[in-house]
């Protein structure tokens, strides 16, 4: 008996004893979960370490004379929390934020308020576009009004009281165009593109654009170390700094003085003869560096508006058109090249009128009997070079054209080059479509196309890629060259060259562009002025262009190109009364700055020198049926002009089967109109 009680109250106390061991295990693991909660939990408490971001910032665009055309600057918030603004210092608050950020006082209120009216008591933004200078003034009066005591403590939801003030946050990077519409075309324009909560500029036209990858930031520094107890970062052997990686600059052939006085040029000779845009370039004929790339059409890239839209893209390579007869003198180097022809050929020209097939005719405006090749690039005769190109094979023509370029992308360094358009073989194999190509109709060309393609003339037959920028150059101030996209074209043999060198000085010594002399140098060119089609027929109006060069004895030597669209006033839509004056208003201010010297000096060379009138260009397509006739002058504005007396002309030669007059006649000269003109007109 004793022994079973002795027995039960040994196994009691194992069971009080096993149940005090699990209560110890379950404590302990209580216990030891909490404390590895404890070490794996996320616990706010300060950084011993501390980190200064310093972003990079996209490349700087600059003239060949040091002038900044683009530019990045950072970009800053201003942040405050509405609960913690003592009401009775809100209003001394608002008046000196207005005055430091240069904000006005009311709109800063309203930011105050939420939709109902009612004060914002969580965080305000008070801007998101402040620039460097305010905001490191803003920052020093965020200082002062802590100080002050602007500012009250706020409670959160875990007890503890907190001080906000206002803070200033770098927030992104904006792009800045000091001088506003200047070369804009060019430069282009950038848009906003989020990287996190960070705002960067991305390139959308134009060199910012082109060169996007070459500008754009590329590598963010910062400086990382132990900090203080104000959060400083503490400067010691172990913080850490990586310097920041900005964008590449980019510079410019281009410089400001003479570009700016192009573009206030031809401003004014915009409004003079009415026209919608006009286009100029002026480029190193051996080089290819551009000096001038300038449109009437232009726009402040930071403030683009609904109006500017069209403007946005630069019709420098853009913009293809049909045009005229600059294209002849392409067409007589293809033959000159062949050998096919050469410069004293003489063709039976039948009198300004000749007819393909049953319906189909070839006009001049300028009548004459016969006339040599070079006469026919400086009378401008659609039957002269339509016949020149009839000695040529449609594949001999058409690769003519495309080694000038035509048909592919000129190279020129903007964000977009279209190639334009010629035809195809199988129809340049027809008379028709050849002659009608070989002065320039049914094709389609850019102007930087064209300026490339005359340089061949001016630079024994190499065609130079024009190039804006020099060169990109970085932090280091290393310098960086890049190939062009397309090469220089091997255009045209050398001898060819020279030849239609020589025959566009005649064009501007008793052609079409006699208004581009000037005294002590070398001036050619060729005018075109050429229907606008519009829905498949051509209408009443017109691209107005002169290509050519301008050369010194000092061995300086620059293609220009000028085109003139839809110029309205009266008489100003030939190329001799628009494009040809525009040509000699960059030439002036080429000899002001010093780029050319004229043989003798600027004195001489302002003299007044007598200039013949100049003869209207050609604007007739091949038509079918009856000869399609623009209205002459009287016709369109029924004047009543003073005729002068005829001039003696030699006997109308007879023309056999190989006609090969001594010199080419021309029937009486027409009546011509006697106008008086004011310096304002003419330039």
């Amino acid at each position: 008996m004793n022994k079973n009680r002795e027995n039960l109250a040994l196994h009691q106390r194992k069971n009080k004893i096993s149940f005090l061991f699990i209560l110890l295990v379950i404590a302990m693991a209580i216990f030891l979960a909490s404390v590895l909660k404890t070490i794996l939990s996320e616990r706010r408490i300060p950084s011993q370490n501390s980190v200064i971001h310093d972003r990079s910032l996209r490349g700087n665009i600059i003239s060949a004379d040091d002038y900044t055309l683009s530019r990045s600057q950072k970009t800053y918030q201003a942040v405050i929390r509405g609960a913690s603004i003592d009401p009775k210092k809100r209003e001394a608050f608002v008046r000196l934020f207005s005055i430091y950020s240069g904000i006005p006082e009311a709109e800063v209120l309203k930011k105050f308020k939420d939709k109902k009216g009612r004060d914002i008591k969580g965080n305000i933004v008070l801007s998101r576009n402040i620039t460097f200078k305010p905001a490191m003034q803003l920052k020093e009066l965020a200082y002062k009004l802590r100080r002050l005591g602007a500012f009250k403590t706020i409670k959160t939801k875990s007890g503890i009281e907190v001080l906000y003030g206002l803070d200033i946050i770098e927030n992104g990077e904006s792009r800045e165009f000091p001088l506003a519409d200047v070369l804009s075309p060019v430069l282009g324009y950038v848009r906003k593109k989020d990287v996190g909560r960070y705002t960067r500029p991305v390139g959308i036209k134009g060199l910012e654009r082109k060169y996007e990858k070459h500008i754009t930031s590329k590598k963010d520094g910062y400086f990382k170390g132990k900090r203080d107890v104000v959060a400083s970062v503490i400067h010691d052997k172990n913080s850490i700094k990586s310097e920041r990686v900005d964008g590449l600059n980019l510079h410019l052939n281009i410089p400001l003085a003479f570009q700016r006085r192009v573009e206030l040029m031809i401003d004014k000779m915009k409004k003079s003869i009415d026209a919608d845009e006009i286009l100029v370039d002026v480029m190193e004929s051996r080089t290819g560096k551009v000096l001038a790339l300038a449109s009437t059409e232009r726009y402040d890239p930071e403030h683009i508006r609904n109006k500017d839209v069209p403007k946005l893209d630069p019709k420098f390579s853009e913009y293809a058109y049909e045009p005229g007869s600059v294209i002849k003198p392409l067409s007589l180097a293809v033959a000159l090249d062949h050998r096919v022809v050469t410069p004293d050929t003489w063709f039976n020209t039948h009198n300004g009128r000749l007819q393909i097939g049953k319906r189909r005719w070839i006009s001049d405006d300028e009548k004459f009997d016969a006339l040599t090749a070079t006469d026919i690039i400086v009378h401008s005769s659609n039957v002269g070079i339509s016949q020149i190109a009839w000695r040529l094979t449609g594949q001999e023509f058409r690769d003519g054209l495309i080694k000038f370029g035509l048909s592919r992308p000129s190279g020129l360094d903007l964000s977009r080059d279209v190639p334009g358009k010629i035809k195809p073989l199988r129809l340049l194999n027809n008379n028709m479509h050849r002659a009608n190509s070989s002065y320039g109709y049914g094709m389609l060309v850019t102007f930087a196309q064209l300026f490339k393609a005359y340089s061949a003339f001016n630079n024994d037959g190499i065609a130079v890629t024009p190039r804006i920028v020099d060169y990109l150059e970085d932090a280091k101030g290393s310098h960086y060259t890049l190939d062009p996209s397309v090469g220089d074209l091997h255009a045209v043999g050398k001898k060819a060259a020279r030849q239609i060198h020589n025959i566009l000085l005649e064009v501007v010594k008793r052609g079409t562009g006699v208004k581009a002399q000037y005294p002590g140098l070398e001036i050619g060119g060729k005018t075109g002025t050429a229907h606008i089609a519009r829905h498949g027929h051509y209408v009443r109006e017109y691209h107005s262009s002169f290509y050519g060069f301008a050369n010194d004895k000092k061995g300086h030597k620059y293609t220009i190109g000028v085109l003139v669209i839809k110029a309205k006033k009266y008489h100003k839509y030939f190329a001799s009364q628009s494009a040809v004056p525009t040509f000699r208003r960059i030439v002036d201010i080429l000899v002001e700055l010093d780029y050319l010297k004229p043989e003798g000096g600027i004195l001489d060379s302002l003299a007044p020198i007598k200039i013949e009138k100049p003869k209207e260009e050609e604007n007739n397509t091949v038509s079918n049926g009856k000869e399609r006739k623009n209205p002459s002058i009287n016709d369109l504005f029924k004047l009543k002009p003073k005729v002068k007396k005829k001039p003696k002309t030699a006997a109308k030669p007879k023309i056999k089967k190989r006609p090969k007059p001594k010199s080419p006649t021309k029937r009486p000269a027409k009546k011509e109109i006697i106008q008086e003109m004011s310096a304002e007109d003419l330039f």
